[in-house]
């Protein structure tokens, strides 16, 4: 129930020939796999070019981690205005 059988594949198909014919689906189909396979060969070219950041890495300095003192010295609000002092 939860998933495509090989009856609905074969129905989908058969409706998707029909609506676009078999030679346009044809090209559109020449057209994923052209595009899948510049994309694959994008992603090996990637692979085998050295990446320009790596050459250019910014040297970093160490992080601190050590603990430090937390300060106790909270300053309290300033105490609301009295009553005098509105009028």
């Amino acid at each position: 129930m939860g998933g495509f059988s090989l009856w609905h594949i074969l129905i989908f198909a058969i409706i998707l020939l029909l609506l676009f014919g078999g030679s346009r689906f044809s090209n559109m189909m020449g057209d994923v796999a052209k595009g899948l396979k510049s994309f694959k060969q994008g992603m090996a070219d990637e692979d085998e070019k050295p990446r320009q950041s790596d050459a250019r890495q910014i040297p970093q300095q160490p992080i601190d981690v050590t603990p430090r003192q937390q300060q106790d010295t909270v300053t309290p609000p300033p105490p609301p205005p009295s009553d005098d002092a509105n009028r």
